[in-house]
This record gives structure tokens, sequence and C-alpha cells, in this order.
């Protein structure tokens, strides 16, 4: 869908202003021509909108965090969950939820993982598809984000990810080339970081070679808010609009690109086409939704996606007449949802102690505070001495606000010393115990090994309580499984030693290992693997089927398995399937031990038997291979294996499969990363890197106000300058021109 017609008869501010943000929220409107602005919002688990010159947000409802939707493993869910903020959308009036953000989790460290969904990319591309479809099917756009390598928050504007070419596309743009092929997002956010030296937002090689003739993406590229640095680079590189607007200068700045050359009208227009397209392709009316229908909803979602961990002798489900003591400000105060844009002004919050006294009886001490990690030793003890009168303890712990948000990264993985403390001194005194964790990301147990129950909540969202309530007596069966790994510590992790960077460059030197594809190549244990999940029911795999034994890379095998619910409760199944090359790697490139190519949740009766079926391509079976920009499947053994989590693999067959496309036998460099970073001492002052240079005069200063004001972006700059008087941030705006003018 092309508007040259509408392009052609805008003068060239309306084209300059199109391609800039109207305000914080909103794009620019060209009535005369039928282009109407549209208005959008943060999300992606709600609604974030707030009007120009308001600071609170309007009540909306609050869905799980993308740390917990994707322990369900279910595409349907997601599609539903986007169906109801796509509604909310109309009802509010805004044309564009900004999400789903898909950034893999590198590190368990990255500020923003419970936005996140998971270490592996196809369970990302895939729930981020359906998560898409939903919201577009009621005719509101989406904003992929943050497009690309944004796995962190330390110096997010400026950091340069160094890596490999086969890590940045297996591991960390497969997710987008999903979600784009499959569901076409009205657009898609670039992130603020550098990729090998280059600008997201200008690198034509990401927005234009890759995203558009590559993957054949139809939508708008958005800048994140303040992430543009040359307006003319990002044009032309196929970045469409900027945001917030910074309408006036842009004016000039642009039509001197033009004037100069390094810009041509023709880039301008194309931006200009895909910006109309996008308001047109947004179909807005009336409509009206229900906050208690979506509220169930939301329980809904937590239900299917909250993880049992651990149930040793079946401490759990609870019986109504089992004393229980919950210990644990979460309990009263649960922490359902992250920090920074995602922050969602709730329309109500279902209090875990609450309904648990609805379900069973219940004891109640505080223990530790829910938004602290201050601990009192009293408190402590009063806890212990209500767990001594109960049959049973249910510790509710997690993280407080101020350990994980967005605009930061996280020190450590440990929950709060008190929650610890209070935990181990309750398995020493034989007090039988269940935690229940409400946490955005990765922690460390040192106590997995000695309480009898583990529940892992995440940030549940508004209807968490009562979720937590079903799944603690069960109301419902817990069908989740992790979408990440959980190491036994930090240090274990693969990044560890890259994390977060020195604060120009970050390598990615662990290439493709990321997550359980590192711990299984290392042969390293864990304290859970990425997939796992207890139920309160048992399953049976069988009848694994493979639709040929021998095939071309370029055929579809078809595979089946039979799963039967062995146990006396319905329950909901997760099947997973991997494959594993099982040829010589010798003189190739290493492969995984295996790869996650298929996911499927199956409801069963107590015993009923379903048959899951996959399809495999010839991406199921295949590597990138740097030497020749393309997808190579070696010619050999494969074995597709069934499993319940990556490391519990119920059956496999094998499969040989033979190359249409080969790669020249040679000797293959190592990737040298040294010849990618960037090193600080030889570069000039420019207004790029003003931002990681620290010259006497200006060091004092944020060093994100210094690179806003360099980059054309005042209003971020002069935010970030804080208490500063406006002669002293004219004085420091001189001084930085001068610099920069001296030296370029």
């Amino acid at each position: 869908m092309n508007y040259p017609e509408i392009v052609s008869q805008l003068t060239l501010d309306e084209k300059i202003k199109l391609v800039t943000g109207y305000g914080s929220w909103h794009t620019y409107p060209v009535e005369r021509l039928g282009v109407e602005s549209i208005m959008m919002t943060d999300g992606p688990i709600g609604l974030r909108k707030v009007d120009e010159g308001e600071s609170e947000s309007h009540v909306s409802v609050c869905f799980p965090s993308g740390c917990l939707t994707s322990c369900s493993f279910d595409k349907e869910l997601l599609e539903k969950m986007g169906e109801a903020l796509g509604e909310e959308c109309q009802a509010y009036e805004v044309g564009m939820i900004l999400g789903p953000a898909i950034n893999i989790k590198r590190s368990p460290l990255c500020g923003r993982n419970f936005e996140y969904y998971s270490e592996d990319p196809l369970l990302t591309g895939e729930l981020a598809a359906s998560y898409i479809k939903g919201v577009q099917s009621k005719g509101i756009g989406t904003s992929l984000k943050h497009y690309t390598m944004n796995n962190q928050e330390y110096r997010r504007m400026s950091y340069d990810a160094v890596v490999d070419e086969r890590a940045l596309r297996e591991i960390y743009l497969t997710g987008y080339e999903i979600a784009v092929k499959k569901s076409q997002p009205y657009t898609l956010m670039c992130s603020y970081n550098l990729v090998n030296g280059e600008h997201t937002s200008e690198s034509k090689r990401l927005l234009t070679d890759i995203l558009r003739d590559e993957w054949g993406f139809k939508g708008a590229v958005i800048s994140d808010w303040g992430a543009v640095h040359y307006r003319d680079k990002g044009i032309a590189a196929g970045l469409d609009l900027e945001m917030p607007g910074n309408q006036w200068a842009n004016k000039d700045f642009i039509k001197s690109a033009i004037a100069e050359g390094s810009l041509t009208i023709d880039e301008l227009d194309t931006c200009v086409d895909r910006i109309v397209t996008l308001v047109k392709r947004v179909k807005k009316r009336p409509a009206v939704f229900e906050f208690d229908k979506d509220h169930d909803l939301t329980r809904r979602i937590a239900e299917e996606s909250i993880v049992l961990l651990k149930n040793r002798n079946d401490i759990l489900p609870l019986k109504p007449d089992t004393k229980v003591a919950v210990l644990g400000e979460f309990a009263e105060k649960p922490r359902i949802q992250g920090g920074g844009s995602a922050f969602i002004n709730c329309y109500a919050v279902d209090v875990t102690l609450e309904e648990m006294k609805k379900a069973g009886s219940v004891i109640y001490s505080k223990a530790f505070p829910s938004d602290s990690d201050k601990w009192d030793r009293s408190e402590l003890d009063k806890a212990i001495e209500c767990a001594k009168t109960a049959d049973v303890a249910v510790v509710m712990a997690g993280l407080p606000d101020s350990y994980e948000s967005e605009g930061f990264d996280r020190t450590h993985i440990h929950l709060p010393e008190g929650q610890n403390i209070l935990i181990l001194e309750l398995t020493e005194l034989g007090i039988p115990t269940v935690v229940v964790l409400q946490n955005g990301a990765v922690v460390d147990m040192p106590w997995a090994d000695a309480v009898d129950g583990i529940v892992e909540a995440y940030l549940a969202g508004e209807g968490s309580g009562t979720a937590i309530t079903n799944i603690l007596y069960g109301a419902v069966n817990p069908s989740g499984k992790l979408a990440e790994t959980f190491p036994r510590k930090l240090e274990d992790n693969p990044s560890f030693l890259n994390f977060p960077g020195d604060g120009y460059n970050v390598p990615y030197a662990e290439s493709i290992y990321v997550g359980y594809r590192y711990y299984q190549k290392k042969k390293m244990d864990v304290l859970f693997p990425f997939g796992f999940g207890l139920s309160y029911t048992s399953f049976l795999y069988d009848n694994l089927k493979l639709s040929k034994k021998n095939m071309l890379d370029t055929d579809v095998l078809s595979v089946s398995v039979d799963i039967t619910n062995t146990g006396e409760v319905s329950g909901k199944e997760i099947v997973q399937l991997y494959v594993s090359d099982h040829g010589d790697q010798s003189g190739r490139p290493q492969r995984p031990v295996r790869e996650l190519k298929g996911f499927e949740k199956v409801s069963l009766e107590p015993g009923e038997t379903k048959t899951v079926t996959f399809e495999l391509d010839k991406r199921s079976f295949a590597y990138y291979e740097e030497r020749i920009s393309d997808w190579i499947v070696p010619s050999t053994e494969y074995y597709i294996e069934i499993g319940a989590s990556c490391e519990d693999i119920r059956l496999s067959e094998s499969v040989n499969v033979e190359a249409t496309k080969t790669v020249p036998l040679k000797i293959r460099p190592d990737t040298v990363f040294g010849e990618l970073l960037r090193d600080p001492r030889t570069q000039k002052y420019t207004m790029d890197n003003l931002i990681n240079q620290q010259s006497s005069g200006i060091s004092s200063f944020p060093p994100e106000a210094i690179a806003a004001l360099m980059d054309h972006n005042p209003i971020r700059g002069l935010r970030n300058f804080g208490n500063e008087s406006a002669e002293r941030v004219e004085e420091i705006m001189y001084e930085l021109k001068t610099l920069v003018h001296d030296t370029e």
C-alpha cells in the first residue's frame, strides 16, 4: 500500500513534519490531505496513556510481564492478550502500542529482562508474532522493539555491541525475523546503541538491507525516544519517524542536508510515504472494553504461565484445612510489574493474602518489606514463631522495585539478604516450606535444595493474587515452563566476563552460546534448565514418527508424537522439539548440543491421548555461514528430539539431511573482536563520541546530557542537566561546540 498521490501534494515543510513526531506521543497531521494524527502509548503489558501536560497515565489493565507470559509457551494465549490490548487502544483512541519488547536475555543482569521474553530466539519470535497478530486484528498498530542488541541498560545510548555475524543472525535477529515475516508489525522501533560501530538508527544494513530487502518488512521504522543522532543519515538508512518531535530543529537540518546533497528528496519521500501508509493502516472506531473482563484475562494468562519448579513429597497443592503461615509483605503488597516506560496505572490488583484467606486456613506475618532490601531481626523472629504454629510456611519472596527497572542494570542476582536468612532458618527448623517468587528476572536460590516447594510467579500482572492462590491450592494445575535458564551462580553465565563492557564496547565474545546453548555445550550443572516446569499430573511421551528418514534440505519434515495424561487430574503439557546435529563437526563451525525448533501446548484430561505435530524446514537444520552470507545445512545425520525441557529428552529419532548448497572447504579464520572494537584513545572529539570522552570541564556532567546536546537533541539534553542554571547550560553548549569545531 502506497500513497504517492498524497506525497506528491505535500510541501517540503509538511514532509519534514511527517517524519518528525508531533510532541511526545503523536504523528503530525496534514488535514488538508486527509492525513490524520495517530497517538501511540508505551506498552507492552498495558496502556500507559499520558495526555500532553499530564504526569499520571490513564487507568488501564496491567497484564503479566513478558518474563512470565513467555513461560506459557502458548501462542494462542499471547494472541488473546494482544486482542484485549488492541480493543483497549481503540477505546482510549490510541493508534499504536509500543511493544512487544523482544530483546534476547543475554545476561540475567539486564535491567529490562522483566519485559523481554526469552534467551531463545524461536520462542521469542513466535510469541511476539502472536501478540502482534492479536493487537493488529483490532486495527491498532504495534512497534516491535528494540531493534537490535539492546541487551543491557548501562550506557544504552552509546555502547557499541560488538558481535560476530553468525551470532547476530542466529541469536539476536531471528526473533525479529520471525515476527516480521509472520505478522508484519505496523512499525519497528530501533534501539539506542551501536552495533559493530554503527548506530542502529543510522544503519542502512539493519533498517533496509536486512529488514526490508531480506525479510520483506512493509511497515515504518521509528526511533526509540531520543535515539536519533544525525537525521539525514537516519532517513537515508530507512529510519522513517523520529520520536519525540523536534520540529524546529529538523526543519532547518533536513533542508540543509538536502541542499548540501547528504540527503535526497527521493529518500525523504520514501520515509514520508511509509508514515502516510502507517496512518492509513490504523483503523479508528468507537469501542468500549470491560475492565473486569480484561482483568479476568490477566488472571488466566498468569495461571497458564506460572512455573512450578519444585514439589517435594507433593507438598502442593495445599488442602483447604492445612494451616498455612504466609510470610513476607509481598503477600499483601504484591509486586506485579516492572518499572520504567512499561509501568501501568492499574485498574485493580488482586492481593494474594486476601485470596489465600478465602481458599484456606491462613495466618500471616510481614517478615520483611516488599519495597526494600532492609530487614529487621525481630520481624524475622515473629515470622518464625508464626510458622511454628502452622503446618506449612509459604514465603512470599521477591525483588523490590529498586532492584530492576528500565534505565539501570542489576549488579547481582541475589534476593534481599533478610529473605534468604528467613527461608534457610525455616528449613533448618524442619518446617515444611514453599517459596513463591515475584521477580522480573533470574535469582539465585541458596536454599533451593532445602525447601519443599518453589513457585516462580515472576511479575504476574494485576490478577496475580488470585492466580498464585489458584496454583497453590490446586484450583489450577500449573503448566508454565521456564523461558530462561536459572544458573546456580551469576559467574556461570556465558556473558559474565564481558557484561556490561568497558563503557565503549560490549564484546559478545560468547557468540551463539547464549543461555542453554552454552550450559549444555559446557556440560554445566544449572539450577533449573530452559523449558523446565512441573505439574500436578504426569505425561507419557510415545510414538514419535518422522515423515522421512532421508531428505534434501529443501524438503519439509513432518514430525508427530503422542502425549498421554497418565495422572489423575487434567493438565497441560508443553511439548518441545529440539534439533541436534550429530555429524562430525571437525572442519566446520561448531553447533550447540541442541536447539529449540518447535513447541506446542496441549491440554489433556486424565487418561486422554493427543497427537502433537510439527513441521521442520531448512532453517530448522541450518546455521548462518558468514563466508557466503547465507543459511547452510551441513549434509549429515540429525536427531529430532522431543522433550519436557532441554535437559529432559523423552524421545528421539534420526534423519539424514542432504545439502543443496555447500561451502568450499578452506581454513576458517576465528572472529577477531579486536578489529571491531573501538579504541577511545584514538578517537577525535565528534558529535558521535563525546559521550565517551572525559574532557576536563565537562566530565562532571551526565554523559547522556552531553551526547543529547551534541546529537541535536537539546530537549533530552536539557532534561538530563538537572538543576544547572540556564546560563551554565549555555556556557557548556558553547564549550562543547567549540571543542567539536576545533577537532573536526
